[in-house]
């Protein structure tokens, strides 16, 4: 159609969608939602709000920590999570003001 292109560039696209599928699971958005308010949480602090299995919630971690979305920082026992790119927030926000939700 006349005067129709697409606004965004070919690497825009690819990275929205590609970290659009690394959180797109209500689990790991609450951790991005969690991390928002903390700026740094261990697991233990995690499952306690979440009620989730450990096992389930490392997996989650995991998958983000692979993809770019959360680093980890040890400090004696404990490894505290924390959000890499705060930019990421952004979906949160996107999602708590979006009509449809």
């Amino acid at each position: 159609m006349s005067g129709l292109k697409v606004r965004f560039e070919q690497k825009k696209l690819e990275r929205a969608a590609y970290v659009l599928k690394s959180v797109a699971h209500p689990i790991r958005i609450s951790i991005i939602d969690l991390l928002e308010q903390r700026d740094r949480l261990t697991v233990s602090q995690l499952q306690e709000v979440l009620q989730i299995e450990q096992s389930l919630l490392s997996h989650h971690l995991t998958n983000m920590r692979d993809k770019g979305i959360v680093n980890t920082h040890r400090q004696g026992k404990n490894v505290f999570y924390f959000l890499k790119d705060a930019t990421i927030t952004d979906i949160i926000g996107c999602i708590n003001g979006c009509k449809l939700f």
